[in-house]
């Protein structure tokens, strides 16, 4: 009873495994595979547009006022008017300094355009301007987060097919785990040749090997689909800092600012000494401000004191110059981080950013050898089906 009942188990999971591979085969393909290569996303795009990259030397040796300039001449030419948001300085040396802008008008009410503008850091030179969309890591991200199709669900479409693949790790575990689970037939199940066809071995290897972590890119890509139900969700175990306006890339800056980015940068250094800038973000008109000009408006600049260190963040008073330490992010907020760098790939080491390249990439593999499989299945059993209908039907002696 207990075997009848194991085996019907078995063949549930295989029939789900099986449906939910076949089902979304076309969608979880493309998701993965932009997802793999989004984690080389710099690699690859100094691979493909080398000029971006071209660096003169890795010193970043001008005032941000130089740079926003240089790129702002850049860019005048748009027929949109694009905005300067802020400056990134380089993560590593060797990279290019970039100055972030936006239209202040999307055309025809559609999106707003992005553009950035790749500069030299030690002389300012304009290397590249590249509008983020139109671009193929631009693309890549996009279409990973939401299908390109925004209006239309398609960050939840991608959710949902997170927890196909979910379901795909978990049920592959259980059906790769030997039926008598000794060691010996533990050992027995890691071997390559457990059947005779290369296909098999192929995907009840690959996929062993690769479950749990595929299983862990699935779960978290599920928290970063459904942003509002997963703060809900993190914030009622963790505490978390209240949502609010923060402005920077995406938001209205304002059109005349008190203090310069050379000033705002000095005091912002002068209040976290030894430190280096890494993002610079210009005033942005907060939401509710109710008209209020540029009062309680302030210049958002991270800094930090080593490679690898978490940012420190400087809020720097636009009218009156006074800098205030941000607040160092809460319990929820700091897990909330992790899981995005654990699905990225990000802050994680060498190795693990090469994991999470393969569970892009693995997908794709199983998909191919899982419909291989699941066509000979069929075909074995229709020739089987033939051979009885032709025994009961073959006269008696």
């Amino acid at each position: 009873m207990a075997d009848t009942r194991a085996a019907r188990l078995r063949r549930l999971w295989l029939n789900v495994h099986l449906w939910i591979g076949v089902g979304l085969a076309l969608l979880l393909i493309p998701i993965s595979i932009s997802g793999g290569l989004l984690v080389w996303h710099d690699e690859i795009d100094a691979l493909l547009t080398p000029q971006r990259y071209a660096v003169s030397g890795a010193q970043v040796a001008l005032p941000p006022s130089a740079y926003l300039a240089k790129a702002t001449e850049a860019v005048a030419a748009d027929p949109q008017k694009l905005q300067a948001t802020g400056l990134r300085y380089p993560e590593q040396p060797g990279r290019p300094v970039q100055m972030m802008a936006r239209a202040q008008q999307s055309e025809s009410g559609g999106r707003p355009r992005f553009v950035t503008v790749f500069l030299d850091p030690p002389t300012a030179a304009v290397l590249d301007v590249m509008e983020f969309r139109a671009s193929l890591i631009g693309f890549l991200h996009v279409f990973h987060e939401n299908l390109t199709i925004p209006q239309y669900s398609g960050r939840q479409i991608v959710g949902w097919a997170g927890v196909g693949m979910l379901i795909l790790s978990l049920t592959g575990i259980w059906l790769w785990w030997p039926r008598n689970a000794s060691w010996l037939n533990l050992l027995r199940a890691l071997r390559w040749t457990r059947s005779s066809r290369f296909t098999f071995n192929l995907h009840n290897m690959l996929g062993f090997w690769i479950a749990l972590p595929l299983a862990v890119v699935s779960l978290t890509g599920i928290y970063l689909s459904f942003p509002q139900t997963a703060r809900s969700m993190m914030s009622s175990m963790a505490t978390m800092s209240p949502q609010g306006q923060r402005g920077g890339f995406a938001a209205e800056v304002v059109a005349q600012t008190e203090l310069t980015a050379d000033r705002a940068l000095q005091i912002a250094q002068a209040a976290a000494p030894n430190a280096t800038p890494v993002t610079l973000f210009l005033p942005t008109v907060q939401r509710g401000s109710g008209g209020g000009g540029n009062r309680g408006l302030a210049w958002r600049i991270q800094l930090t004191r080593a490679t690898g260190d978490e940012p420190v963040t400087v809020m720097v008073d636009d009218r009156g110059g006074r800098a205030t330490m941000a607040p160092p992010p809460q319990s929820g907020d700091r897990a909330a981080s992790w899981i995005r760098w654990i699905h990225e790939g990000s802050h994680s080491g060498p190795v693990w950013t090469a994991i999470v390249f393969l569970t892009g990439i693995f997908p794709t593999i199983f998909a191919v050898t899982g419909v291989i499989m699941w066509l000979r299945k069929r075909a074995s059993r229709k020739a089987l089906d033939g051979k009885r209908e032709a025994v009961q039907l073959k006269p008696a002696e």
